[in-house]
């Protein structure tokens, strides 16, 4: 058989491996973090956040059509399209790894003997299957983020790029190029990150079009391809709609003409020029500037899927992120100015000084007649002093400065040096940020627990306590992937110096290259290892070209060259083999559907047409998607404090949507508008009656007329608004709130005529003022709601106003004192807990739950529910109620699928305190056996040196959460089991001994 059916064959061998694999192990639902924003957003055609991935949701929406009549299976269906996209990601990884192997050949496919084939083709599925078992691309593959339909586009255009190098034809080979371009111009309508591969390639069209190789002449060609970069980037994606937005404010404030007519002057003459560019080229024979033109042609058409954002914002969808449905915001919504922007060669870091605050860019908001300048964007000035080369150490964020020092080992008020500064991009940014990452996916992981570091590949499982033992995020890969892919790049280097550079420009421009790109903080919300799935892409074809070295320099003592191909291949095999069984266990979520569950548990736990106040992603995206997709309680506003702070957010919750009612917001947008009290300081009034507090609705009523009463004036001369007082209060009916049918009889007497609170010295977001102006003007009439998940600030001081119904709070007409966590309702709780909510599968001891978002938010939210309402009925005297409630939370979830936490261990508490010491005692025992075993071995990991699988700060997060544990449990017992509280004693006393 020839090569070239060969090829093909073990092209789409590796694509149905690759297939079978992710449809087998793919999430039924919408997973949690972005991935039902998407869903939701492909199902309707609404607009996700910036950058908006307009051609992912196009090809989702269709996919979900394949749903039929059966919403539920929507997610699915999408879910799906990254199963596609990357198993096809799969497919051209293998023919591109032969494209490369053929070249180190340097033999004709026809004149291929067959221990030549059996190195390529075996190369190319070593290759492309380790990639397809990494951890990283396969936790992409089997949910609906765009990362997987990425790399798609990251492999096609690498593949077609050497596909086109091969192609001796001249206009052969100019199709490829705009081919070429088409496919970046799609790309961008999925995500950026493919784009930086540029570079890289325009050395490979250097390598192919000169015929006198010179380092000048190379990087002069690397520039060229950062220059197209920069064209891309901030040309066409951000530049043509600033461009448009100027025609449009000349067109409409100068000449007085409609509002968008600039912008379709704007388009018409792009077009037009285009046009006319490629007729004037091909007339005059200039191939190169034709070539030009039509990419520059293709890559406008594929970024053209943009204008379904603008298209579909015109019809004012539930999610419709930024309102991009005019020019002016269409533009600011594809410059993605609500992420702000972060230092990158030049800069201030976390010591500068702030010395002025300019006025920047004009913000204009559209008037009857003209686009109207109603502020400035502040410009803010920093010290010289300040400023670096490099600045990696340049967030203001509090938490963010003291992770800054507790890092490099700085006091307070001491200035980071330079050395310091690139200390923390060694560290931090390239070591926790990418190299960690990479060790994930080629060597193996610790565990799933965030932080987690290398696996110790010399210790065994059984070494370990059992907990991290079973974790079904741990892998082990013996270091051979590494190993494999080390050989590969010296085996490409040694035989083609030109491709082995142009791929070591790959692989670190789509990772190193984008750590220093992004500049991450010291913190993020969650591992981001997602981001650097290229780099890993082009270093698991170095793996693949191992085998190529095992079969020249390992075995070359074997004369049969087709047995040595044969071996080797073998042997290569074996690696993607051992990362398969690995790696199955932690990312089959085939059956995982409780973020649903918890999802409607959140709404259900809201009376009927409730305001829900929400925080992040993960307690947002997956209302909008079970409300969206599946027309789950729609009768509930989910309201997102993290985007109640934007004028466009701000617009849509005074909408109706489905069946709830528009938000009682009061302000119009002259007083939301961006840039209008987005913080409002406190100043403290020295008024005696002022301090005593003062009438929300008045003050609000201030704020929207901006009254001088409440203003002073900054070292700009401008006034601005301030806040007087910490304490607010509300005038109501008593009588009339007393009768409203959600009030509990025993709190009646509670409610008085005036609902009054502490707000707290500290200044008023735009936010927390909405919620502020919500709540006053509601006066009782909605059930309003903070989800349990949310920050301890964003309750502002209202928490002994607050009773607990399930997963949210309800913010009550009256007050308990004391009760500093809110209070329960037993009736509601157990009604809602009981009959209102699922937890499908949490038993199920063969489904996956990752500790870095299953065991932090849902679990957690479900176990303090239960906590709650068993300790409430513990209060009332009702101990055979709260008995049956620890018993069916230990039902639901168990220690074999839910291993016990720190909440758990409040369980004996209870129990001791109902009277059963036999469950008391049954569940210290897990925990403290446990915390037992974990001390034993991690106070020993801890003497050496600490452990580099863990971390440092790990093990002592470990040790010192055990041995709370083991104290709170023992303290737990000493009235109840004095023999018990005594050997837990002295387990305690033993391990502190060893740590003093």
């Amino acid at each position: 058989m020839k090569f070239k059916s060969l090829n093909n064959i073990g092209g789409w061998l590796a694509f149905l491996i690759a297939l079978v694999t992710y449809t087998l192990t793919v999430e039924p639902t919408a997973s949690f973090w972005d991935c039902g924003e998407f869903i939701a957003c492909a199902y309707k055609l609404e607009v996700p956040h910036p950058s908006g991935a307009p051609f992912f949701l196009l090809i989702g929406r269709i996919a979900s059509l394949f749903a039929g009549s059966d919403v539920t299976k929507v997610a699915l269906m999408v879910n799906m399209v990254s199963v596609l996209a990357s198993a096809f990601t799969i497919l051209f990884m293998f023919w591109t790894i032969t494209l490369v192997a053929r070249k180190i050949v340097k033999v004709k496919d026809e004149n291929l003997e067959l221990a030549d084939t059996i190195k390529i083709l075996g190369a190319a599925m070593v290759g492309s299957l380790v990639y397809t078992f990494s951890d990283s691309f396969w936790f992409s593959a089997v949910e609906a983020e765009v990362y997987g339909m990425s790399s798609f586009f990251t492999a096609i255009v690498v593949w077609a790029a050497f596909r086109w190098e091969v192609i001796e034809d001249g206009a052969a080979q100019n199709k490829w190029l705009i081919f070429i371009a088409y496919l970046v111009g799609l790309s961008i309508g999925v995500h950026l990150l493919n784009l930086v591969a540029l570079p890289a390639l325009a050395l490979l069209y250097y390598f192919k079009k000169s015929k006198n190789i010179t380092f000048k002449g190379g990087f002069i060609a690397f520039l060229g391809g950062l220059v197209v970069l920069g064209i891309i980037m901030v040309g066409l994606i951000t530049g043509l709609p600033t461009l448009g937005f100027g025609f449009d404010k000349l067109f409409v404030n100068t000449f007085g003409l409609p509002f968008s007519s600039g912008m379709i002057f704007f388009v018409i003459l792009l077009i037009g020029a285009l046009v006319y560019g490629i007729y004037y080229s091909q007339k005059h024979q200039k191939e190169v500037l034709n070539t030009v033109l039509l990419s520059f042609a293709f890559v406008l058409i594929g970024y053209s899927t943009y204008t379904i954002a603008l298209i579909r914002s015109n019809y004012n969808p539930p999610i419709n992120e930024n309102n991009p449905s005019n020019v002016m915001n269409f533009t600011y919504y594809l410059k993605r100015e609500q992420y702000g922007s972060r230092p990158l060669l030049y800069g201030p870091i976390y010591t500068a000084q702030l010395t002025a605050i300019n006025k920047g860019e004009p913000n204009y908001k559209i008037g009857p007649n003209s686009y109207e300048i109603y502020d400035y964007s502040p410009e803010y000035v920093w010290d010289n002093a300040g400023k670096m080369l490099l600045p990696r150490v340049w967030s203001q964020d509090p938490n963010h400065i003291s992770l800054y020092r507790s890092k490099l080992n700085i006091a307070e008020g001491q200035r980071p040096s330079l050395g310091d500064n690139l200390s923390f991009m060694f560290s931090h940014q390239f070591g926790h940020m990418y190299w960690r990452y990479f060790i994930w996916n080629f060597w193996g992981r610790a565990s799933d627990i965030e932080g987690a570091k290398a696996t110790n590949i010399f210790e065994k499982t059984s070494d370990l306590p059992q907990l991290y033992a079973s974790n079904k995020g741990r892998t082990n890969y013996y270091g051979l992937p590494i190993i494999l892919g080390i050989l590969g790049l010296f085996y490409l280097y040694m035989k083609s110096e030109r491709d082995a550079f142009v791929m070591f420009l790959l692989f670190f421009f789509t990772g190193l290259g984008l750590v220093i790109y992004l500049n991450s903080p010291p913190i993020e919300p969650r591992e981001r290892d997602y981001i650097y799935v290229g780099s890993f892409y082009f270093f698991a074809m170095w793996v693949g070209l191992g085998v190529m070295a095992l079969t020249d320099y390992v075995f070359k003592f074997i004369k049969n060259n087709t047995v040595n191909s044969a071996l080797a291949t073998a042997l290569g095999l074996i690696v993607p083999i051992i990362m398969a069984k690995q790696a199955w266990a932690g990312h089959d979520r085939s059956e995982r559907v409780h973020q649903m569950d918890f999802a409607k548990n959140l709404l259900n736990s809201c009376d009927k047409d409730a305001i829900l106040f929400t925080g992040g992603d993960n307690d947002t995206f997956p209302l909008w998607y079970v409300q969206e997709v599946e027309g789950f309680r729609t009768d509930v506003r989910v309201c997102n404090l993290s985007l109640l702070g934007t004028e466009w957010y701000i617009d849509q919750m005074k909408r109706k949507t489905y069946e709830s009612s528009p938000l009682p917001i009061s302000f119009d947008m002259n007083s939301y508008n961006k840039g209008i009290n987005d913080q409002i300081p406190f100043v403290k009034n020295p008024n005696p009656q002022v301090q005593a507090g003062i009438n929300l609705k008045e003050y609000l009523n201030l704020v929207r007329k901006n009254d001088p009463a409440i203003q002073m004036q900054v070292s700009s001369g401008d006034m601005i608004n301030v806040l007087p007082s910490a304490n607010f209060y509300l005038d109501m009916d008593a009588e009339a709130v007393s009768k409203m049918s959600y009030i509990p009889e025993q709190y009646k007497p509670l409610i008085k005529n005036r609902f009054e609170w502490n707000f707290g010295e500290r200044d008023i977001l735009k936010n927390d003022l909405l919620v502020l102006d919500i709540i006053a003007q509601n006066d009782w009439k909605r059930p309003i709601y903070f989800s349990g998940t949310l920050s301890p600030s964003s309750y502002m001081n209202l928490k002994e106003y607050c009773q607990l119904e399930g997963y949210a709070y309800r913010l009550m007409p009256f007050k308990v004192e004391g009760a500093r966590d809110g209070f329960a309702n037993t009736d509601l709780m157990k009604d809602r807990l009981l009959n209102k909510m699922s937890w499908t599968g949490l038993d199920n001891a063969n489904i996956y739950y990752d500790s870095e978002t299953y065991l932090k938010v849902p679990i957690i939210t479900a176990r303090f529910a239960f906590i709650r309402l068993a300790d409430q009925l513990v209060r009332e005297g009702k101990k055979e109620e709260a008995e049956a409630i620890l018993d069916k939370s230990l039902a639901l979830m168990p220690d074999k699928s839910i291993p016990f936490d720190q909440l758990v261990a409040n369980y004996p508490i209870f129990y001791y305190e109902i009277g059963n010491k036999e469950k008391a005692k049954a569940i210290s025992e897990v925990i403290v056996n446990r915390a037992d075993e974990e001390l034993k071995y991690f106070i020993k990991k801890n003497k050496v040196q600490g452990d580099k699988q863990w971390g440092d700060r790990n093990i002592e997060n470990i040790i010192q959460s055990d041995m709370r544990l083991i104290q709170l449990l023992y303290t737990a017992a000493e009235q109840h089991d004095k023999p018990l509280a005594e050997k837990y004693k002295k387990i305690y006393e033993d391990h502190m001994a060893q740590l003093r």
